[in-house]
């Protein structure tokens, strides 16, 4: 659900009108009051958590709609509290901030099951976006008619978030999930990595491409393990997703 503020931008509720509940997880205690300062300002209700032990305890009462995530925490490392948080809310969307700012990093945290990935220091601002997004694309951003999408055997519910193929059910992350509603809209639509970028993460992910081939991996084990590929890759060209024949 969404509304306009007196300030005149677009406020994210979750769906029975409450405000968004984010808990930003960081050992940094000055970070960790200027981010929830930021993200009041957008209406939202913050808890917040020095360790990871806190942060388990956190989701666990305040069932939040999105963390945010230091990689690195006194008591554990951050894979290793995602981990523990995907126990608790296995669909809960994560943004981890690290001071680390390599491929292998970024690949480690996103395999581990994280949707995004923002570097030490950043702009509020940009942490703001992202969290936007990872929001809207988990289901904050409200319902609409007519929202299951269907491409040969395979189903996606827009408003339920359940997605089946032959019946069967698949479980998503809340990327996952975004990519395949974006090849299921665009049917044998060859979609390029920058437009799948762009749509999905709403950002270039700082020209690392290499994401799209990550999740695109993740989407076909989950899609296409034991049956017939229904997402094909076009060398030079993108993905697409198409119907058997």
């Amino acid at each position: 659900m969404t509304m306009t503020s007196p300030q005149g931008r677009t406020e994210l509720l979750r769906p029975d009108g409450s405000p968004v509940r984010v808990l930003v997880v960081d050992d940094e205690v000055s970070l960790t009051d200027l981010l929830s300062m930021a993200l009041r300002y957008e209406g939202w209700e913050i808890r917040s958590a020095d360790d990871g032990a806190g942060a388990v305890r956190a989701a666990r009462s305040f069932r939040p709609d999105v963390v945010v995530l230091d990689m690195m925490l006194p008591d554990m490392d951050g894979l290793a509290v995602l981990g523990r948080l995907r126990r608790e809310l296995p669909d809960v969307p994560v943004l981890f901030l690290t001071a680390k700012d390599t491929v292998e990093d970024r690949i480690a945290g996103l395999t581990a099951g994280g949707d995004d990935y923002v570097t030490k220091p950043f702009a509020l601002e940009e942490v703001v976006a992202r969290l936007r997004g990872l929001i809207r694309r988990a289901g904050a951003s409200g319902r609409r008619g007519d929202s299951v999408l269907a491409v040969g055997d395979l189903t996606l519910d827009e408003d339920s978030h359940e997605v089946t193929r032959g019946g069967d059910s698949i479980h998503l992350t809340a990327t996952e999930f975004e990519l395949l509603r974006y090849l299921m809209r665009n049917p044998r639509r060859v979609l390029s990595k920058a437009q799948i970028l762009d749509r999905v993460w709403s950002y270039d992910f700082g020209g690392q491409a290499n994401v799209v081939e990550l999740y695109i991996s993740y989407l076909r084990r989950k899609i296409d393990a034991g049956r017939e590929p229904m997402i094909h890759t076009r060398r030079g060209a993108g993905y697409l997703i198409k119907p058997l024949t």
